[in-house]
């Protein structure tokens, strides 16, 4: 493999040149195997338009009358609809591989031979009632959504998961054999050039002021409200601290001097990229209470900045943080009295807080970066595909 590169079909729903589809992570994919694997097709913007349309229809009525859920994205309906596009638009080309990121739907009914990798940050029998998109939901859409996941992993030729929590849900919750299924930490979902160099990224200086900073789009459902109680206690405790939320407007009763809020900021836009870096440059720590998270892009791109992260210890996130390394785990009941603590021991301790900051670019260079999932998935594929070790 190491001397020809592959032709690769890539397939998705969304464009996967929009750098904000599942939050940037479908375009991270294409440019790492475009660099390290092969020559990558886009077939994306796949969308059956009476499939959809008549899931959506379904989803609304199943809602609105009996307030259950309908996951028509996990349907035989719409899986047979992606498999009548693709499949012509499979025998147009020859390629060598199929990857499909995020979305096993497109797998159960493709008529081919070609090896297909499935890439994904989470499983629906491990997201089903943890996320609110698979929670609550009717049991014959229950049954069907993990019929057609369960029918892709056994198609595929490989799994890759960014995380320990979903590799082990597709190898116990869908009995696939382990040889098959790898995890590969996802990087920064930022490019790479823009990314601080390591003398940069280490040579922030502390001040008397903790600063905070929290991002995400959802208030509720990344905790926000645990960050903010963080913020208040660690300044009862005679901490100056300012908590810098950015992505979402908390809201009104959410009301500090030492809050600053930043509606949003997009990466890809060079002013607010830079402004972005400032932030990360100039951040103590980075704290998200997560109510649930897959994996957790954010903390790569924290630990490339040598900030040490808080998080709960949930779903993915314990393969994106190692305790100790580059921050560090709290229970799901943790409160912001809880983290407020955990920042004020490693705060008041220079020693302490400047070599996790280290290890967390350490960890950034070695694990959470994109060169490193690329290698992974070509070890998935000499290993599953090429039938060399």
């Amino acid at each position: 493999m190491a001397d020809k590169r592959l032709k690769i079909a890539y397939l998705t729903s969304t464009d996967s040149r929009n750098r904000h589809a599942w939050s940037g992570t479908q375009f991270s994919i294409w440019n790492a195997l475009q660099k390290h694997v092969g020559d990558v097709e886009l077939i994306h913007s796949v969308k059956p338009f009476f499939p959809l349309l008549i899931g959506k229809i379904l989803t609304g009525l199943a809602q609105k009358i009996i307030r259950k859920r309908y996951n028509y994205r996990h349907s035989q309906l719409l899986a047979k609809g992606y498999a009548r596009i693709v499949n012509k638009k499979l025998r147009r080309s020859s390629y060598n591989l199929i990857v499909v990121p995020d979305t096993s739907t497109f797998i159960p009914y493709l008529k081919t031979d070609l090896p297909i990798a499935y890439v994904g940050d989470s499983t629906v029998k491990s997201s089903m009632n943890y996320h609110p998109a698979l929670s609550n939901l009717l049991s014959f859409s229950a049954h069907e959504t993990i019929e057609i996941e369960s029918k892709a992993f056994q198609k595929a030729a490989f799994l890759i998961f960014s995380s320990d929590w979903a590799a082990n849900s597709a190898i116990h919750d869908f009995q696939i054999d382990s040889k098959k299924v790898f995890v590969a930490p996802f990087g920064p979902n930022m490019e790479t050039s823009t990314l601080p160099a390591r003398e940069l990224a280490l040579s922030k200086q502390k001040t008397k002021e903790c600063r905070l900073f929290f991002i995400g789009v959802s208030w509720k459902n990344k905790g926000g409200s645990i960050a903010y109680d963080a913020m208040v206690e660690l300044n009862k405790m005679g901490i100056d601290t300012q908590l810098t939320v950015c992505g979402c407007v908390p809201p009104a009763e959410f009301n500090h001097p030492k809050l600053k809020v930043i509606p949003f900021l997009d990466k890809h836009n060079e002013e607010q990229r830079k402004e972005l870096d400032d932030i990360y440059l100039h951040t103590d720590f980075l704290i998200l209470p997560t109510r649930f998270e897959a994996f957790g892009v954010v903390f790569s791109e924290a630990s490339a900045f040598g900030v040490p992260s808080l998080a709960t210890d949930t779903g993915g996130v314990p393969s994106a943080i190692t305790e100790g390394k580059n921050g560090f785990l709290l229970p799901y009941t943790a409160t912001g009295k809880d983290y407020a603590q955990v920042i004020a021991s490693v705060f008041s301790d220079d020693e302490k807080y400047f070599s996790i900051a280290k290890e967390a670019r350490n960890l950034f260079e070695t694990l959470l970066n994109w060169d490193n999932w690329a290698e992974i998935f070509k070890e998935a594929y000499r290993k599953n595909v090429s039938g060399t070790k």
